[in-house]
């Protein structure tokens, strides 16, 4: 039985390196001369000046649209000669700014004085920020058992920044809203396609969205008021489009092994049919792909793939049967509902190392992401959804620890993954301590344990991989019978390079015939007593091909020691005989345990001993944040290295600390140093590094400096305290999306700065041009009925809608501006139900338990909801039609119940044609139509004469003058489509007028034999089929027709062509009247652009009958 164990060696620890500087393509310049001058230097090289940066005088903010947005080189282009200006003293590129974001909570006792710890609310703008659950709770309905903390790990400042995750998927839509800023092209190609561009190919059913839903879990941008946002939100995003065309062993390499340089993490939801019944894996190509990828991707420390589990369950499929997910080079990802509860579609197996969240049953709330056509969705499902998501957290621990290798990415998961609130019936405590199940591995994934870890991590040992002998000995599985097979491992001891002796993956390769492989099921039980399920029952799985040195592989050992008996089970429940044929084992692991760095420094001892009495060193337990260990006594006080942050204080004397106090910030040496004087928390000691301010300062978003007062162009954030800045277009706010005041050349619309549209239009900010309102509105502040500003002829305003008629509650009123008079439908006093001007003394009818008296509601008598009051002040019934009433007839009643609507004053089920229901209320329909919806008054369901007798026509929910082409008024007057290439129709069976490269014949239109432009060189055609004068030298200029044949000037032809019709006595083709296309003896039927049909006549569009 062949056992490869793999240890690591340990290293010599590895400095962590700062992360590069970004550069952007905006610049800070000092121009002295005014801003006239400063516009004319920005136009003169290509930059656009973008004004004064707040309020430093002759300081300018300049952008170059053509310089890269986000570069880890700073820009040389000829722009950049700006600086030899004489007026210009100063330049400099701006540079993205790392910002860290922490919760103090303090859990050690300390002489500093901490502050209440801050809000722990983080909020975003994006539209579906706060349905996010899996990010963040927000509401008291659901309990925060289900977050990740995410949001801790971005408040330690970690977005994914510098961070490179590719999809490797059906494409992402790259200019996706939510993914063109942080989209990353190197990160990305076309592998179906061949070229440089990852688009999906679209299509009706939108079968390729899956990379672009992948996509926006990781990196979709955070604060851009679209959609959501991408656990990694600062990350860089790519795609590569393999799955959308046949997928080969090279498609899987290609896509595996692109850019392992640039790209640091692989996401792949995919792998072979979750049928319960397949097994299958990487082929020699990919494998290839993925042992360079770990062996030399990311400059040698290993390419990280994420895959998803599968989606099998509800086929009894499982994923020790998918060659991927079985990988050690991959991180398989489970999937749980919200609940903790186990999806019906989850896959059980032992190779599964950690879980994120997805969907579970229908009424289970599921993913938020990004889709196709620039949209959301939330209800991205499956292991798909788990898989970006696992990738996202990962990104933010590379943040963390640029140096993480593929190996100490998957230690510090185990580490940290926790059980929690998931629900599965084998949860088991390894020897090695760590909880670890088939459904979930090591549990739920912890953001920000697993960035914390990554800042303290100490790479682990080399990997050892001991291959142990195969075992060859063949066995008959009987059925019914369980065959046990026992292996001694030794764990290489004699090979130091191959010596393993605490375990990261074991995997086992098993020969065995079958003629129903689906009947077997195989458990191994590590010598420390841990069992694994290798492979469980699949119900569906009839093969008889059984296994062929497939791998096993399972985590559930890891952190165990290696040596000792090892226990193969293998269960067959049919009646037919099979055998085990060999079977051997590779263990992978270190030699030596993967946290055990301990100091060698030795101990200090006390000074100047007297003569009989010596130092004793302490033997005690140290305090938490003693680092390995080591120190002279319990307190954080006495470590000799701390494991964290120390604290110095002016006596010389320093404390360890697990983070350090508000008003200090850790320096790359784990010190604690002082703030600006200003600030609450930093990251550094100069006042514009400030993360929070002290209280009744302001943080000014951007700048990071703690203000008294928000500048211009800002607005105060009472709930984070901060000074955040106005939407790019704004001058003054009152929040990110409500501006009060616009910059020069934008005019205020509603509540936003937008460039100035026609009439009838409104400014979209995301498509970022001019579109049409709703026919309803003359002019609008975005797209629907209610954004109307105001309302079209025949419409009038009523609380931001416009409406045919003024609903019960409002009366018409009428205002004279600039010598127009205006109309809108304006509230009634509270006091009246139904009014006919303003205040208390206009009042047409009162709510219940008022009387109308001269046009006032006083208090009377009160009746009951079906009741009214007479003049003698009693409450008399309603008519059984009313809800409450003014009186006895059916016709007065003032509301109805739910299951009638008002319709001027009666309670109708229905309301009557040319009225649509809304709100209770039948509304009038748009004048073009008989009948509408209640999607709104335009929208026609039938039609017929119009109030000003021109009959209509139904199409596409309009009632039109006429059919467009190639549809004719049937008799409900609905438009209906003509026959196949036909353009002009009487009926669905007779065609008045084909489409090109087709010829009219009784009713219908056949193809002609030549097309368009086309003829047929025969040189004797004419000759045969035409007679001309012997004096005629041209052959094609007939004097006649042969039989069937029409003559038309000087050709002949079969069919008449446009603008003339057939003379059958005369057998020539007659012309049409003027502007006529298509027309017999009698009339036209079809005419130019510009004119249309009237009864016989034709008429020019806009001008009076002829």
């Amino acid at each position: 039985l062949p056992l490869l164990l793999f240890f690591p060696l340990p290293p010599p620890l590895l400095l962590l390196l700062p992360p590069p500087r970004i550069y952007t393509n905006h610049w800070a310049v000092r121009i002295t001369g005014g801003a006239e001058l400063a516009e004319r230097i920005a136009s003169r090289y290509g930059y656009r000046n973008l004004g004064q940066i707040g309020d430093l005088k002759d300081y300018y903010h300049f952008f170059h649209s053509r310089t890269i947005k986000r570069s880890t080189l700073s820009s040389r282009g000829t722009h950049s000669f700006i600086s030899m200006e004489p007026k210009v003293q100063w330049m400099e590129q701006q540079v993205v700014k790392r910002r860290v974001k922490r919760d103090y909570k303090a859990s050690y006792t300390s002489a500093v004085q901490s502050s209440p710890a801050q809000s722990d609310s983080i909020f975003f703008n994006d539209a579906k920020w706060s349905s996010m659950w899996y990010i963040h709770c927000n509401d008291n309905i659901h309990n925060c058992q289900s977050d990740m903390n995410i949001v801790g790990a971005w408040k330690r400042g970690y977005t994914g920044k510098d961070v490179v995750v590719t999809i490797l998927d059906d494409g992402i839509e790259r200019n996706h809203p939510d993914l063109v800023q942080n989209y990353d092209n190197q990160a990305s190609y076309d592998v179906n396609g061949n070229d440089l561009d990852p688009m999906p190919r679209y299509d009706v059913s939108n079968e390729n969205k899956h990379g672009t839903r992948c996509a926006g879990e990781v990196a979709a941008s955070a604060n851009n008021s679209h959609c959501t946002v991408g656990i990694a939100y600062n990350a860089k995003i790519g795609g590569v489009r393999m799955l959308d065309g046949d997928v080969t062993d090279m498609v899987e390499a290609k896509s595996l092994s692109l850019h392992p340089q640039h790209i640091d993490i692989y996401s792949a939801s995919w792998g072979p049919d979750d049928d319960g019944k397949t097994v299958d894996g990487p082929a020699a190509l990919a494998r290839q792909a993925f042992e360079n990828g770990i062996r030399l991707g990311r400059k040698g420390r290993g390419s990280i793939f994420v895959w998803a589990s599968g989606n099998g369950g509800r086929s009894r499929d499982h994923c020790s049967c998918d060659g991927y997910t079985n990988s050690i080079y991959t991180i398989s990802i489970s999937s749980t509902a919200e609940s903790g509860r186990k999806p019906w579609y989850l896959e059980e197996c032992a190779s599964t190392l950690t879980t994120t969240y997805s969907s579970g049953e229908n009424y289970d709330r599921k993913i938020i992401t990004t889709d196709l056509r620039q949209r959301c969705t939330d209800s991205h499902t499956g292991t798909s959804a788990s898989a970006p998501m696992a990738a996202g957290i990962i990104a933010l621990a590379l943040e963390a620890n640029t140096l993480l290798t593929w190996r100490d990415v998957q230690h510090i998961i185990v580490k940290t993954s926790r059980a929690g609130h998931l629900s599965a019936p084998d949860w088991k405590t390894n020897a090695a301590g760590y909880n670890v199940s088939h459904l979930y591995g090591f549990g739920l994934m912890d953001a920000e344990a697993m960035v914390k870890e990554a800042e303290r991590w100490k790479p682990v040992p080399p990997q050892h991989i001991c291959v142990e002998n195969a075992d060859k000995q063949i066995r008959t599985i009987r059925p019914e019978h369980v065959v046990r097979s026992v292996y001694k491992a030794t764990g290489c001891t004699d090979n130091a390079n191959n010596h393993v002796i605490y375990l990261e993956h074991v995997v086992v390769r098993i020969t065995i015939t079958h003629p129903r492989r689906g009947d077997l099921s195989i458990n191994l039980t590590s010598p420390s007593g841990t069992k694994s399920q290798l492979l469980a029952n699949r119900l569906f799985d009839h093969s008889m091909e059984g296994f062929k040195n497939w791998e096993f592989m399972t985590t559930h050992c890891w952190g165990e020691k290696a040596a000792g008996d090892w226990i193969l089970e293998i269960n067959d429940t049919p009646s037919q005989l099979r055998k085990l044929k060999e079977w051997s084992l590779v263990l992978y692991g270190t030699s030596v345990h993967p946290y055990s760095f301990r100091s060698e420094k030795p101990r200090s001892t006390v000074e100047n001993p007297s003569d009989d009495e010596y130092s004793e060193e302490y033997v005690g337990a140290c305090d938490p944040e003693c680092s390995d260990n080591v120190c002279e006594g319990p307190g954080p006080h006495q470590c000799i290295n701390c494991l964290h942050y120390f604290l110095k204080f002016k006596n010389n004397t320093r404390m360890c600390v697990p983070e350090c106090p508000p008003g200090f910030f850790r320096d790359d040496k784990r010190r604690c140093k002082k703030c600006s004087p200003l600030c609450e928390s930093c990251v550094g000691s100069r006042s514009d590094q400030c993360t929070s301010c002290r209280p009744g300062l302001y943080l000014r978003e951007g700048a990071n400096m703690c203000v008294y007062a928000c500048p211009e162009g800002s607005y105060l954030d009472l709930e984070t305290s901060m000074c955040r800045k106005c939407s790019e277009n704004c001058k003054k706010c009152t929040s990110a999306n409500v501006c009060t005041e616009c910059k020069p050349g934008l005019s205020l619309q509603g509540n936003k700065c937008q460039l100035t549209c026609e009439l009838g239009t409104y400014y979209n900010g995301h498509k970022r041009l001019c579109e049409q309102c709703h026919p309803a509105c003359a002019t609008c502040a975005g797209t629907g009925i209610e954004a109307c500003t105001k309302c079209a002829d025949g419409y009038y305003l009523e609380e931001w809608r416009c409406v045919h008629t003024c609903s019960t509650g409002y009366y018409m009123a009428e205002q004279t501006e600039n010598g127009e008079v205006q109309k809108s439908c304006r509230k009634c006093d509270p006091t009246c139900y139904s009014c006919t001007g303003p205040g208390d003394r206009n009042c047409s009818t009162c709510v219940n338990g008022y009387n109308l008296e001269n046009g006032v509601c006083v208090v009377s008598t009160v009746c009951k909801d079906g009741q009214y009051i007479t003049e003698n002040g009693e409450c008399n019934l309603c008519d059984v039609t009313c809800f409450k009433c003014s009186g006895p007839s059916e016709n007065n009643c003032l509301s109805c119940m739910f299951t009638r609507s008002m319709d001027d004053g009666h309670c109708v089920q229905k309301c009557n044609s040319g009225k649509y229901e809304r709100d209770g209320q039948c509304h009038r329909c748009h004048h073009t139509c008989h009948e509408c919806s209640d999607e709104g008054p335009d929208k026609c369901k039938s039609c017929n004469k119009d109030k000003f007798g021109v009959e209509r026509y139904l199409f596409e929910k309009q009632c039109r003058d006429r059919c467009p082409e190639k549809h004719f008024p049937s008799s409900g007057n609905v438009c209906e489509p003509c026959p196949p290439n036909c353009l002009v129709c009487s009926s669905g069976s007779r065609c008045l007028h084909c489409a090109a490269s087709h010829y009219h014949k009784d009713g219908t239109c056949i193809k002609l034999e030549c097309g368009v432009g086309q003829f047929q060189k025969l040189p004797f055609l004419f000759q045969k089929m035409f007679f001309f004068s012997p004096h005629n030298t041209n052959p094609r200029h007939c004097m006649s027709c042969l039989k069937d044949y029409y003559l038309l000037g000087i050709r002949c032809h079969r069919i008449c062509p446009e603008k003339t019709f057939a003379d059958n006595s005369l057998m020539t083709c007659m012309q049409c009247d003027d502007h006529c296309i298509n027309c017999d003896e009698l009339q036209c039927y079809f005419c130019e652009n510009g004119y249309f049909l009237s009864g016989d006549l034709m008429v020019e569009l806009n001008k009076s009958i002829y």
